[in-house]
């Protein structure tokens, strides 16, 4: 008689199967995402050399645009099966292979935007170092095609770097010249669809209900610590209207909301608050906080006179509203219901910063000197010192996705819940061992 063997079924809502069933859709999701890179990637080169052809012979032979028409009918005509082939498109091929003339670039950078973005780059965007620019940021930051246009419609290029400040006295290179790269003038709040009469309240919380958009207009790094940030400074309480953690800049960031022009006495506010994180939020290895005070509007002269004496560093810009938003961008905003699915990545992303604070911290502790920046390297070194972590297998196993949060990328609702419960198991054993040590 054959006795039967029941084989366990892992429940489905189970930490380690939710692990599980995590990594595999994200392995899964990679290598997709690769094999259309790679399919995005021959098409826009193609496009290319065809557009690069076609103005290369109308230049030789004088023939006219009348070429382009006669070129998709036959070309349609014996790839039937092939979209893209139309006068109109090929007329973009064209001017694509006008707007970008180095075969180099194109195939180590706009070959790997799709084909929309590299027309919304041509039609959009005067200037060959400012096409450059608009292709390297949606690439490094991962823009969709309406973002592309929003940023190329809100001169994003001409704004960057632009606000006033004293990063350059206050800040070692080359962090000062990264911090002031990042900062721009005017940030637009257009996405807010709201009036120009607004308090200073009603300002801030607005920016929170569209707390995405905030973070892509403020820029890639930005990871949002909170609001109404609560500080205790000689038994008063102060509270900071905007807090962030900047992941490249390895520091504290502040932003002060003014619906009035500058003053004076907003500097030494920002000041004040700016010696009050240093002292109780940064940690050593942390570089100096950094405030943003953005204003209605600023008079250069009076800006410069206020930061020109400040041993902080700080920075200076406006903002502007907009009375009506575009129903193009209404449809690329979050809804209600979408704002509160962010929450799990904002969760995941003040987790990592925590992580690798604590990381570092027990480094420290650990008497290593030349501390390697990146939690999993810090992780090595900490083991390489003898320090035994029991959750480091399972949180490694979801460091893709805080990575992936930290960045802005989308995530599935169960990678990110999934996610911070095994990063907030991690970061409890990590407290442990540094209040141990």
């Amino acid at each position: 008689m054959l006795l039967s063997m029941t084989v366990p079924i892992p429940p489905e809502d189970g930490n380690e199967y939710a692990a599980l069933l995590a990594a595999l859709k994200e392995r899964i999701g990679t290598a997709r995402l690769r094999a259309a890179a790679a399919v995005n990637q021959e098409l826009i080169l193609l496009y290319w050399s065809i557009g690069r052809d076609i103005l290369t012979r109308q230049k030789k032979e004088g023939w006219g645009t009348r070429v382009i028409d006669r070129l998709a009918a036959d070309l349609r005509r014996d790839f039937p099966e092939m979209t893209g082939l139309s006068s109109r498109n090929l007329k973009y091929m064209r001017a694509f292979a006008e707007a970008f003339i180095d075969p180099e670039i194109v195939q180590q950078l706009v070959a790997r935007l799709p084909w929309g973005h590299v027309v919304r780059l041509i039609e959009g965007v005067k200037g060959e170092q400012a096409r450059f620019w608009y292709a390297r940021q949606a690439l490094d930051h991962g823009w969709s095609r309406n973002v592309l246009v929003h940023q190329i419609e809100s001169d994003l290029y001409g704004r960057q770097g632009k606000a006033l400040t004293n990063f350059s006295r206050t800040l070692p290179a080359p962090q000062s010249d990264l911090a002031q790269a990042l900062i721009k003038d005017p940030y637009s709040f257009e996405f807010l669809g709201v009036s120009v009469e607004i308090s200073e309240r009603q300002l801030e919380r607005g920016l929170l209900e569209h707390l995405r958009a905030l973070i892509l207009e403020l820029g890639k790094g930005f990871a949002f610590v909170g609001s109404q940030y609560h500080l205790q400074v000689g038994n008063q309480d102060y509270y900071l209207d905007l807090l962030f953690y900047h992941l490249r800049l390895r520091c504290f960031v502040m932003v002060e909301l003014k619906i009035e022009d500058f003053k004076p006495e907003f500097a030494g506010k920002m000041n004040f608050y700016l010696s009050a994180v240093d002292d109780q939020l940064r940690h050593a290895d942390d570089a100096p906080s950094i405030g943003i005070i953005l204003c209605k509007g600023k008079n250069s002269v009076i800006v410069e006179y206020a930061l020109r004496d400040s041993t902080r560093p700080m920075g200076v810009a406006e903002y502007r509203l907009s009375t009506k938003l575009p129903e193009r961008l209404k449809a690329a905003l979050p809804t209600e219901s979408e704002f509160a699915r962010e929450f799990p990545l904002l969760s995941l992303i003040k987790l990592r910063v925590e992580i690798e604070r604590e990381l570092r911290a027990l480094a420290s502790h650990q008497g290593l000197t030349d501390i390697p920046l990146g939690i999993q390297a810090t992780i090595t070194a900490l083991s390489r010192a003898g320090l035994a972590l029991r959750n480091v297998d399972r949180f490694l196993e979801i460091a893709g996705v805080l990575n992936r949060a930290a960045h802005g990328l989308d995530l599935e609702n169960f990678q990110a819940e999934a996610a911070v419960a095994t990063a907030a198991d991690f970061l409890a054993e990590l407290q442990a061992l540094r209040k141990e040590a």
